[in-house]
C-alpha cells in the first residue's frame, strides 16, 4: 500500500512539473542582460528593468529591451 501511495505522489509531482513547463510559460520577458559573456540578445528572463539591473550589478553587463518583445509591441500599434 505504501508503494502505491509513493507512486501516486510521484506521478502527481511529474504532472505538475510538466504542466508548469508548458510552451505558454516559455516566453521571453521584456528585458535582457547583455554584455561580453551574454552576447546578443542576451539572457532575456527579466520582466522588469530593475530585476535586470540588480543582476547586472557589479559586472560589466548591462540591460536592454528584448528585441523580440520590442518588435511584437511595435506591431500592435500599426
Amino acid at each position: 500500500m505504501r508503494n502505491l501511495v509513493y507512486a501516486a505522489l510521484s506521478a502527481a509531482s511529474l504532472l505538475a512539473i510538466a504542466a508548469s513547463a508548458s510552451p505558454a510559460s516559455a516566453h521571453q520577458d521584456r528585458y535582457c542582460l547583455q554584455g561580453k559573456r551574454w552576447g546578443y540578445p542576451g539572457n532575456c528572463q527579466f520582466s522588469s528593468y530593475r530585476q535586470c539591473m540588480v543582476s547586472a550589478s557589479g559586472t560589466e553587463d548591462y540591460c536592454g529591451i528584448n528585441p523580440g518583445y520590442a518588435s511584437r509591441e511595435r506591431g500592435r500599434y500599426r
